[in-house]
């Protein structure tokens, strides 16, 4: 898949934001599998039926994250994935 001009320029810089570091680190000592495989028995997906396909779950979990680390609300959050590539490429 091609990069975006966005992704291009973030890969290209060379100091490394306390954001990018803190969900780094959030990246390697997480458990995610293990997570994922305890929520997953509740998760409701609706594949199949009608209306808008839910999120899978490991992006749903990692919005969760980022959500409860940065104290944002669900609009901020959203907000926060489009304005921000480093939380971006870690949902």
């Amino acid at each position: 898949m091609q990069k975006t001009f966005s992704e291009a320029e973030y890969a290209g810089k060379k100091k490394l934001t306390r954001r990018d570091r803190f969900l780094s680190d959030l990246e390697q000592l997480t458990p995610w599998t293990l997570l994922e495989a305890q929520i997953a028995p509740f998760y409701a997906d609706n594949t199949g039926k009608r209306g808008r396909p839910s999120i899978g779950l490991p992006r749903m979990l990692r919005l969760y994250v980022v959500q409860q680390c940065f104290g944002l609300s669900d609009e901020g959050t959203e907000d926060a994935v489009y304005d921000s590539q480093a939380i971006r490429g870690f949902v």
